[in-house]
């Protein structure tokens, strides 16, 4: 790598938190404590999260063992004691960061849906909210050991919109996060679209606060495969179809209006890729000047809206930067890695980023590398 971008500092947009065994035990109430999130060990010796009687999933999607080596074609490794220190604890996070050459991590949750999702399943409305309350209280606790290199996002309880609005407000407030996760389907469960009026509450408690609103693939609507594939086919094929779900959710939000009523609430598209963001605003362009009179009555043109207050980020892109680049600029892409899941850039990141952005100026490494995130997530580097 060359010795100039070598010197450039990485923020990391978009990475996971393995959730520890005991984050909700150790936290719950008494009445709580049978039915909170616990690990349990299925009939095939496997570990698994289960709340109430429902079955969430396997210990944490990371396929980075203990001796830093990350293991292909599985979703994740059976138990937590395969698994590298560095998905779950602070301190041996911020060493994997060293070794990578990353500077600040931005981290997501896991068994509870990258937007809290998966637990719309819990019957029981208080082991829900606690849930969240209790992620929220842990990631606050890894912020904190992160040495101002670990930024949790925070998880709402969406499904509720005043509880979701005063945890937000306790979120940023209190326990100093920096932005949250949103599902971008919320209709799924019978709750209004996001652009309708019924939302504003959460929109301008977030934009007061200048804290983003982040769609990670996967918190919303479903994808799904062909039967038949198999479960590594399936694995690979499911990990494309989810960023068309992204496409979905910017489109609707650059036509709805929202933008218009929150000009400075950032929204950021999370491993999703960023290649197929031209094709896009280039339709959504077309598609505006084909079928709307005077913009359908909106201010600004999809271009202008995208440029104004929504960024994406990618991580094993490489031909396709220069043009996307070329196309949107350098003030909205941001980089990311999505340690330590099955298809997260390790272990030659440093490499990835020479071969990715070893021929763009200086002023664009630096934007995609840390300046963009670094105003978006409020984050403050000596650089």
């Amino acid at each position: 790598m060359s010795t100039a971008l070598a010197e450039i500092p990485i923020i990391d947009i978009d990475t996971h938190f393995t959730e520890p065994k005991d984050l909700w035990l150790r936290r719950a109430p008494a009445k709580l404590r049978d039915v909170a999130p616990r690990v349990a060990v299925n009939a095939d010796g496997k570990q698994q999260w289960v709340v109430e009687d429902l079955t969430l999933g396997p210990p944490g999607f990371c396929v980075i063992d203990k001796q830093g080596a990350k293991t292909y074609g599985t979703f994740s490794l059976d138990n937590f004691e395969a698994m590298t220190d560095a998905a779950t604890l602070p301190e041996a996070r911020l060493a994997s960061m060293d070794e990578l050459g990353l500077e600040v991590q931005i981290l997501y949750p896991n068994i509870l849906g990258f937007a809290g999702s998966r637990i719309m399943q819990v019957k029981d409305p208080d082991v829900r909210n606690f849930c969240v309350t209790a992620y929220n209280d842990a990631v606050a606790d890894l912020q904190s050991d992160g040495k101002g290199r670990l930024y949790p996002q925070a998880l709402l309880p969406f499904w509720d919109l005043e509880l979701a609005v005063r945890e937000l407000e306790r979120c940023h407030d209190e326990l100093s996060l920096t932005g949250f996760t949103m599902t971008d389907a919320p209709e799924q469960w019978q709750l209004p679209y996001l652009h309708d009026s019924f939302w504003d509450p959460l929109w301008s408690t977030a934009q007061e606060r200048g804290l983003p609103v982040n769609f990670h693939i996967g918190s919303g609507t479903s994808v799904s495969p062909w039967k038949g594939l198999g479960n590594n086919r399936s694995l690979a094929a499911v990990s494309t179809m989810m960023f068309m779900n992204n496409m979905r959710c910017l489109t609707n939000l650059i036509f709805s209006g929202l933008l218009d009523r929150f000009p400075s609430l950032n929204f950021v598209s999370v491993e999703s890729g960023v290649g197929w963001l031209p094709f896009m605003l280039e339709s959504c362009e077309y598609q505006m000047d084909e079928n709307l009179v005077d913009r359908g009555g909106l201010e600004l043109r999809p271009m202008e809206y995208f440029k104004r207050q929504i960024y994406a980020s990618f991580w094993f892109e490489k031909t396709s930067i220069a043009h996307t680049v070329e196309v949107l600029g350098n003030g909205n892409i941001m980089f990311e890695t999505d340690f330590p899941h099955p298809t997260c850039l390790y272990p030659g990141v440093r490499d990835h980023v020479e071969a990715c952005l070893g021929d763009q100026d200086r002023q664009t490494q630096e934007n995609i590398l840390f300046r963009t995130a670094a105003n978006v997530y409020g984050i403050a580097l000596n650089n």
